[in-house]
């Protein structure tokens, strides 16, 4: 499974991105889709995972701010992020679990930057 990122950019506080992740290769094998991010400095944390159409978890940091979603006709998962705070800033990255021994496949990341 190969992972290609996108949507990311400069923002203003109090604005909106959607992140795009688009899958290719054995995508019928993909379970979990999730977004994890990245701070300077800090350790990389889950941000929002979709299991299935109906089964969703959030961090706490991001609840009633973001939404993820996925398409599995486009083989792609998004992060709809509101409200965006400077502590959002970060390179944010999709990861997916395929097949039976739930293997894990890493896009390559996309930086969100919030800044007046």
């Amino acid at each position: 499974v190969q992972l290609q990122a996108s949507g990311g950019g400069l923002v203003q506080p109090g604005g909106s991105l959607r992140l795009s992740c688009v899958a290719s290769g054995n995508v019928l094998s993909i379970n979990t889709m999730s977004w994890y991010r990245q701070a300077p400095g800090k350790q990389r944390e889950l941000v929002a995972t979709q299991i299935s159409s109906d089964s969703t978890n959030y961090a706490d940091f991001v609840k009633g701010r973001f939404t993820i979603s996925r398409d599995n006709a486009k083989s792609t998962v998004y992060l709809r992020m509101n409200n965006l705070k400077p502590e959002d800033t970060a390179v944010y990255y999709c990861k997916v679990e395929a097949g039976i021994l739930r293997a894990e496949y890493w896009g390559q990341g996309t930086q969100v930057t919030v800044s007046s």
